[in-house]
Parts: structure tokens; sequence; C-alpha cells
């Protein structure tokens, strides 16, 4: 069977490739073999994006969102991102919204989640969280209800959620509680069954691979990412979140030829009923992509 790939889908496809153009090389942006999935299923994104309909993020955080070590506003990660999207959408009114309040910690963070995630009616909320934490303290015992909380009321407001974990960072390593907090973060998305944007791994990956002499991605302050690491986090996370809408409008295509396929039996089966049942089912079986 020839299955028929939507404009839309191959446009996107085309436009990944610039995504880093941002940096002046593509190299420093590379991530990790097979990039950094996002694997829960973001369905009101995907949605969106396959009905050409406009879709609204709200970045939510605190300095690394509203972007604290950026040289400009237009370097932040939440508008840098939203360039990027639109470069691989450019038919579509994709909106970044930035809510980030540097020196905010998770307890100030939901307390304005409603006024400042949830009135808006985004299709997808990043919620960039548990830096401000790992610096403040070891105790992180009650950072888990807090997280858990502030992610049930955005899924039942409706919401996509991506968790975005803490910066690899000098300051950061220097505190005990850090591996605690990715680990934190890690099995909260999980627990929630919302999507998980490996930061920490990320830029780690980043310094592994980097020559000396190759542009910082945290600033002198030791914590604060730069414009280039601004860029790279921005352009990483458009990709992954491409490569989500693409998994998802995959599996949708799969479950569509698959009802069209066992819908097609039935039908057959009707029309002969005295035909060789052992048949029908091995093709029933053969339609089903998902066994």
């Amino acid at each position: 069977m020839i299955h028929i790939v939507p404009l839309r889908l191959i446009g996107a496809l085309l436009a990944l490739a610039p995504l880093v153009a941002r940096a002046d090389d593509a190299a420093l942006c590379a991530a990790p073999p097979g990039g950094v999935p996002i694997l829960a299923p973001l369905e009101h994104l995907a949605t969106r994006l396959s009905n050409d309909g406009p879709l609204t993020i709200v970045a939510f955080g605190s300095s690394s969102t509203s972007g604290i070590g950026a040289s400009s506003p237009d370097l932040n990660y939440p508008t840098q991102l939203q360039v990027d999207l639109r470069r691989v959408f450019p038919t579509r009114e994709v909106s970044v919204i930035n809510h980030g309040i540097a020196g905010e910690d998770a307890p100030e963070e939901l307390a304005r989640l409603q006024r400042d995630v949830v009135a808006l009616h985004p299709d997808l909320a990043i919620w960039q969280v548990g830096t401000n934490a790992v610096l403040r303290r070891d105790d992180l015992n009650a950072d888990g209800e807090w997280m858990r909380e502030g992610v049930e009321l955005l899924k039942h407001s409706g919401i996509d959620v991506v968790l975005m974990d803490l910066q690899y960072a000098p300051r950061v390593l220097e505190r005990h509680a850090y591996p605690e907090m990715e680990e934190l973060v890690a099995n909260t998305a999980v627990e929630e069954h919302v999507g998980l944007f490996r930061r920490f791994a990320l830029m780690r990956y980043w310094q592994s691979r980097h020559a000396p002499d190759a542009p910082a991605m945290v600033g002198g302050d030791g914590l604060h990412m730069t414009d280039t690491g601004y860029g790279c986090l921005a352009a990483d996370l458009a990709a992954s979140l491409v490569a989500n809408w693409r998994a998802e409008t995959k599996l949708a295509q799969r479950a569509h030829t698959a009802a069209d396929s066992v819908a097609g039996l039935q039908a057959h089966s009707a029309a002969t009923p005295g035909g060789p049942r052992l048949g029908i089912e091995m093709r029933r079986n053969d339609a089903m992509p998902f066994n």
C-alpha cells in the first residue's frame, strides 16, 4: 500500500535542518545521537500543528526562562524558540510567551501558575524547574510535591506539559543535591505522564564535545547561559518538539490505516460468510502495526 505523506509534514522535515543556524557552527548545538527525545505524547500540540491551527506555548520558570545572561531580550530561549518554530511552520501562528521570573523557586512559581499559565489557555507549558532549589537547599523532600501539584493543575486544565530540568553549570555542580533534583524532575515527568526535556544531560554532552576555544554556553557567573547557550537550547528544544509531533502524526496515520484495514476485512467477512476464518484472522493481525 502506498502512503501519501502530507505536504505540511514534508515541509516540516525540510525546515528542521536550519534550526541551529543561530550558532556560528552547527556542531556547537549538536545533541547526542538520537537527539533529546520528549517521549510523552503532546496531544494538544500535535492537534494544533496537524490541523494548521494557531499554537500557543508558555515558557514558565526562573532566570533561565526570563533570559538572565543574554545580551538582549531577543536572545533568551523562549524568543529564539518562537523564531525556530515559525521557521519550521511558516504558515502557522506560533506564539511563545515568556513568563520566567528570575530568582523564583517552585513554591513561588506554583503560586502564580493559574494567573501566568492556565489563564492564558496555552496548548503547551514548558516548566523550567529545579535549579534554584538546588542552589538554596539540600533537602528536596517538598519539591516533588510542588512539582506534582503544578503539573496536575496544568493537565487538568487541558494543557500539555514539558518539564525542563536544571542547567549543567559550575555553580550547580558545586551543590550536593543536583543529582537528586535531576532524578526528581525525571521521575515526576514519568509518574505524571508528561514530557521531559533533559537540559542537564544535553549541556553536559555539549561540554564533553566542545573544544577549549569554543563559544561558552555558560557565562562568567558560572550559572546563567550565554547567547550561544540559549540559542542552542532553543534549537534543540524546537527539534525535540517537532520530532514529538512527527511521532504522533505517524502513530495517528498508522492507527487510521489499521482501522481502515480492519473495516475492509470485516466487510469482506460479511460478504463471504463461508470464507476461511484463519486467513481473515491472519490478515487482520498483519494489518495491525502495533503488534
